[in-house]
């Protein structure tokens, strides 16, 4: 199989498909421009608050993308027919997951300085808040796709994928929130962080696996 072959066939879909990036970017921006205006906090308040509120937006940004990462292939039987093909199926489902986690997780990273600055968090806080999104973000990719595969067979998925999958969100948001914060008080404890990779390289061992079989399960049940 042509790991490189796919990976760039699914980053060529990504680019086409440019909607699928531009709207939950579109939604993260507009909800911390709603908090940073609307949020009657002062400034130490607002620095505070602002990791958690932060990292819930992403919670609620990468689950935007995740309703149609199996969906589009699922409606036109493209899906059924690559994990039929593939030799390993669990490899197909990664580079996918993987691919969205580059058009959401790398990207808030990325922009993470400007998040930071709209929220109030200051300057010091910007290098820590990156870092822990880089951790934690692949959970939500990995963790998400597996809430993905089990709904894609619904024709109104997106309710019950969040009922599934932001439970399973919230160890990242306490540990995302709290690396944030230890930074903002000067704790500098990297306990946070070495949670976020845990739980990240759990994700890895365990999520690939469980939305094959969630597809598989899926396409069973056409």
């Amino acid at each position: 199989m042509n790991f490189i072959g796919l990976f760039l066939r699914e980053w060529r879909v990504l680019l086409r498909n440019r909607a699928t990036v531009i709207n939950p970017m579109a939604f993260m921006f507009l909800a911390v421009m709603l908090f940073a205006v609307g949020s009657p906090l002062q400034d130490s308040d607002q620095a505070a608050y602002g990791a958690a509120v932060l990292w819930l937006i992403v919670l609620l940004t990468n689950m935007l993308s995740l309703d149609s990462l199996f969906r589009r292939d699922y409606d036109n039987g493209v899906l059924e027919q690559v994990l039929s093909a593939a030799n390993m199926p669990f490899f197909v489902v990664l580079i996918r997951i993987v691919v969205q986690w580059l058009g959401t997780g790398l990207l808030i990273t990325l922009l993470a300085p400007l998040l930071c600055l709209f929220l109030g968090l200051p300057s010091q806080a910007i290098g820590s808040t990156m870092l822990a999104l880089l951790l934690g973000t692949p959970t939500l990719s990995l963790l998400g796709a597996v809430g993905a595969a089990m709904t894609v067979g619904f024709s109104r998925g997106g309710i019950l994928l969040g009922l599934l999958v932001l439970p399973l969100f919230l160890p990242v948001l306490i540990f995302g929130a709290s690396a944030i914060n230890a930074s903002l008080t000067g704790a500098g404890s990297p306990a946070p962080l070495y949670w976020l990779g845990f739980i990240s390289m759990l994700a890895l061992t365990v999520g690939p696996f469980a939305a094959t079989l969630g597809l598989k399960i899926s396409l069973q049940m056409q």
